[in-house]
């Protein structure tokens, strides 16, 4: 019998119809439903709790892994978890929760209605969380392609599928539907040395990366106001902690300060970034969820602002702490400074008052407890890395206009 992590889905003839949905079904002929438990063909799909479960979108990612693994540890619905698994999205993270019994994986991909459709009905799905997207500015300055794909045109269509499910429910299910964006501080774009961000500020998106953020926080804005979708927005500071794929600056630091291989820092060293451990992001979203308000915005920061010269060295001074022994020691002897990023913005700051005061939500690591314990989850996770780390990505710096 298959592994109910590596389900694959193929429409009906004809499309999906809400209320005569297909199911999904194993090689051995038998029903696979969200506990994973094998059932006979002719059986009805297992019955969920009242509430109904979560649909999470690239829940196989960095900060979707670690939703998917705070949600089972300290939430009762289920989770229906979709995700395309491209470089950044691996099993491999979610490999202590693969076979939770209320951890249903699907590998598929957002833009995919039909699939979507299926997935919201088949599981009386009362929430969607939607990580899913690509999210390094480095890779969208040498490839805009994939990130108009994903992240406007997979919003798009899973709106469309949410809007779909929304539209069928009775009218009291409507009202306690949710459809929660996860973006980025990044559609603000680049502040002066003063100032932060906050849920009013005018988008000014610097990459193709953020614009493509920015686009889909424009059509989720546009659903509620259109349609009436029960809709929630978070645009996030720079998250950091275990799982994270080793091209973004903190795993791909801590990595190369170890093996002893040069540390490159663009420019000058002294863009600003607002930095938040990603458990604590991960409570945020689910403190919105539960008690947001629909049609509104929350930013969600961690007041930790950093150089990331400043992240560097300090990662350089805890790796020499943690690995004392290390031949190439002082790690900060390896800061290389190379050419800056094209478009590379200055500095962000996020201003989180409102989820604050509204919603009491405060993060509960500063930025030296969270870095530390994320260079001890590196150092105790090399395996991870070398499992996760594709033969196309060699830590090497990307981001240059070819």
């Amino acid at each position: 019998m298959p592994h109910a992590s590596l389900l694959r889905w193929s429409p009906p003839a004809g499309g999906v119809t809400i209320g005569k949905l297909p199911k999904y079904y194993g090689k051995s002929g038998s029903f696979r439903g969200v506990e994973g438990v094998s059932k006979p063909m002719s059986g009805s799909p297992p019955l969920l709790d009242e509430g109904g479960a979560v649909l999470v979108t690239g829940g196989a990612g960095f900060i979707g892994s670690n939703f998917v693994r705070q949600w089972l540890a300290e939430e009762t619905s289920p989770v229906v978890n979709l995700d395309k698994l491209t470089y950044a999205g691996n099993l491999d993270s979610l490999a202590d929760v693969l076979d939770h019994p209320r951890h249903h994986f699907v590998h598929g991909d957002i833009a995919d209605g039909e699939l979507v459709l299926h997935l919201l009905a088949e599981h009386d799905v009362r929430a969607v969380v939607n990580f899913a997207a690509e999210s390094h500015v480095d890779r969208s300055i040498e490839g805009p392609a994939a990130f108009v794909e994903t992240n406007v045109l997979g919003t798009f269509r899973l709106l469309e599928a949410a809007r779909r499910w929304w539209s069928s429910l009775p009218e009291s299910r409507r009202s306690a539907f949710r459809f929660l964006h996860v973006s980025t501080d990044e559609v603000y774009g680049s502040l002066g040395p003063t100032g932060k961000f906050t849920e009013t500020t005018p988008y000014a998106p610097n990459s193709p990366y953020s614009a493509s953020k920015a686009a889909s926080d424009h059509f989720v804005r546009a659903y509620h106001h259109t349609y009436g979708l029960p809709v929630l927005v978070t645009n996030c500071s720079n998250n950091y902690g275990p799982y994270q794929f080793p091209e973004k600056l903190i795993p791909l630091m801590i990595l190369n300060a170890v093996e002893g291989k040069p540390l490159p820092v663009y420019g000058d060293g002294l863009q600003v970034r607002d930095w938040l451990y990603v458990e604590d992001h991960c409570r945020a979203i689910r403190t919105v969820l539960a008690r947001g308000r629909p049609g509104e915005v929350y930013n969600i920061g961690g007041n930790c602002e950093r150089t990331n010269l400043e992240v560097v060295q300090t990662i350089c001074r805890l790796v020499d702490q943690l690995c004392p022994n290390l031949p190439h020691a002082p790690c900060s002897s390896l800061i290389t400074y190379v050419a800056d990023r094209p478009g590379h913005d200055r500095r962000y700051a996020i201003d989180a008052t409102k989820i604050r005061t509204q919603l009491q939500w405060e993060p509960r690591e500063n930025f030296e407890s969270g870095l530390r314990r994320t260079v001890v989850w590196y150092l105790e996770n090399r395996s991870w890395v070398e499992r996760i780390t594709s033969g196309k990505y060699r830590r090497e710096r990307l981001g240059l206009i070819r």
